[in-house]
């Protein structure tokens, strides 16, 4: 073996990086700042801290055990918060579960994961009173709720969550152990097959902490995040561990504002009232966001949010910079926790929000710390970093999961060649920024040419009088496929808006060389809804089984 190994004292200690550890440095320098629930509540970390031995000590009295699985039923909350620490702390595996997908697929992944308890808040009553006969491995459930008088229908229950909480210690003593030991556990939300299962360890997830912190406080003037702001999900918190910021923000010991179940207007009273600095979330999110303060004519000046899940467009990015909105994309997956890549402006080329300015913050990004980002041909040959050679965007990080659960063969196809594959189709540029191109099954063949979805939707998308764009790939005998463009008029501005007016749009960028000639759709469908994953991205499978013989 190469190397020399380290010498060790033999009542050294060995760190391992666990959860537990994240909370040494804001008890220190933070104890008392505040982690606030919506207008419901108000902790100090030490007091959060102290929770986080309480619901530990309370899961420990209902039998769960080192190894067992904890399912979350939850909106963005306090709870939901402290299951991220108590849970894997104990060293349990926590299972946030995607509450929006459908009611046989939650059951499906609470079954999977084997999860034996279920903290459950009373709105999800309904849905797990329809499935409960598919969750024979659920043994517990323990009820949540905001309202005096819970919702509990037939179920029953071995406690509320606060009552568990009084009757419990603070003091319950989480031990060291290997750090490569699983800690959080949840399922893709892809548009093909059942969700699959993906894990995380205590070292991945500590480490990606780490870097995410690192990336952001590397920021010079944009896209900064430091112990000085005030922090928000707009991400769900069973959606990719919230991009890990809840970690991360605890780490940093800022003030963090967790806002319940989705609302505008409560988001916008949040973000005034609390002073929130920054926040995440998709598309639609930030779309919602900016139509709420334009309803109550305020702007949202001072907030920061990195956009993800799927492509941030230049129109809704030049809405939200025109509203004070530090708005630049995020690029990660379910299978990196997710950080990737951040679309931040270095210091020489911000220009007031210039087009050469929007086109950076919409790229991908540049990859975080420790990523290993490549680009691969079809024979897994490495492709050169000159911005125009389009391949799949493989990836090495620390943090990524080596797996799916109980999926052998779909973990080997994930790490194919020993490198993670990201379905993805992009170029990366001379100057370290990635952009995407399209998802390798997504892009359109049109006339012997490699078509861009993403490039279609989002050049739409920029045409006065138009809110949303989806573009999926036709069969056409003559030229294989032809882009089919499906479009939601602007409610205020795009009532006489055309298939005409789109099309000379679209030419203007043709004739440019932007795009290829064969890139404008022949068919333009005006519509009043696009059919969405549960993380806010366009269903193109959905659509296509629609529309894919128009």
């Amino acid at each position: 073996m190469a190397g020399t190994p380290i010498q060790v004292a033999g009542s050294a200690y060995h760190y391992p990086l666990l959860i537990k550890q994240l909370w040494h440095t804001p008890l220190l320098q933070a104890p008392d700042q505040e982690i606030v629930y919506r207008d419901r509540a108000r902790f100090t970390y030490r007091q959060l801290r102290e929770r986080i031995g309480r619901l530990a000590y309370s899961l420990d009295r209902l039998g769960v055990r080192a190894g067992d699985t904890v399912g979350v039923l939850d909106w963005d909350s306090n709870r939901f918060l402290e299951a991220y620490f108590a849970v894997p702390m104990m060293g349990a595996v926590l299972q946030t579960v995607n509450v929006r997908l459908s009611p046989e697929q939650i059951a499906y992944t609470i079954d999977h994961a084997g999860s034996s308890v279920l903290l459950v808040n009373d709105d999800f009553v309904p849905v797990l009173e329809g499935i409960k006969p598919q969750l024979p491995k659920v043994k517990t459930l323990v009820l949540m709720s905001d309202r005096t008088a819970p919702e509990t229908g037939n179920l029953s229950f071995a406690g509320e969550y606060e009552e568990l909480l009084r009757g419990a210690s603070p003091d319950y003593d989480f031990p060291d152990f290997d750090e490569n030991r699983i800690a959080t556990t949840f399922y893709t939300t892809g548009t093909t097959g059942s969700p699959k299962g993906v894990y995380f360890s205590h070292r991945q997830l500590v480490l990606h902490s780490l870097a995410e912190m690192a990336f952001l406080g590397s920021a010079a003037k944009q896209g900064r995040f430091c112990r000085d702001d005030v922090y928000m999900p707009i991400t769900p918190m069973f959606h990719v561990h919230a991009w890990g910021f809840p970690w991360t923000a605890t780490l940093s010991g800022v003030k963090q504002v967790y806002p319940g179940r989705y609302d505008a207007a409560v988001l916008l009273r949040l973000i005034k009232t609390e002073g929130v600095t920054f926040t995440h979330g998709v598309p639609t999110i930030l779309q919602m966001l900016l139509g709420a303060a334009t309803a109550a004519n305020t702007d949202l000046a001072g907030l920061k949010m990195v956009i993800g899940g799927s492509e941030l467009p230049k129109g809704l990015a030049r809405q939200a910079l025109a509203l004070g909105v530090d708005v630049y994309a995020g690029y990660g997956m379910s299978e990196s926790a997710p950080l990737l890549c951040l679309a931040q402006v270095k210091s020489a080329d911000l220009a007031g929000g210039s087009d050469e300015e929007i086109d950076i913050r919409t790229k991908a990004g540049m990859a975080a710390p420790l990523a290993d980002i490549r680009l691969l041909d079809r024979d897994r040959s490495e492709l050169p970093h000159d911005g125009k050679t389009p391949g799949e965007i493989v990836v090495r990080a620390p943090w990524l999961t080596h797996g799916y659960v109980d999926n052998a063969e779909a973990s080997e196809q994930l790490w194919a060649g020993g490198y993670m594959h990201t379905g993805d189709i992009g170029v990366i540029e001379p100057g370290g920024y990635v952009r995407i191109v399209d998802r390798i099954k997504d892009v359109i063949k049109t006339g012997g040419e490699w078509v861009s979805s993403l490039q279609l939707e989002d050049l739409i998308s920029q045409c006065e009088g138009v809110s949303e764009a989806a573009v999926i790939g036709v069969k056409d005998n003559k030229w294989g496929e032809r882009p089919l463009a499906l479009i939601i008029r602007d409610a205020h501005t795009g009532g006489d808006v055309s298939d005409t007016q789109i099309k000379a749009h679209l030419k203007t960028f043709a004739d440019a060389g932007v795009i290829s000639k064969f890139g404008i759709p022949d068919k333009i469908l005006f519509v009043d809804a696009l059919p969405k994953t549960s993380v806010g991205k366009f269903d193109k499978k959905k659509l296509r089984e629609q529309y894919g013989e128009h």
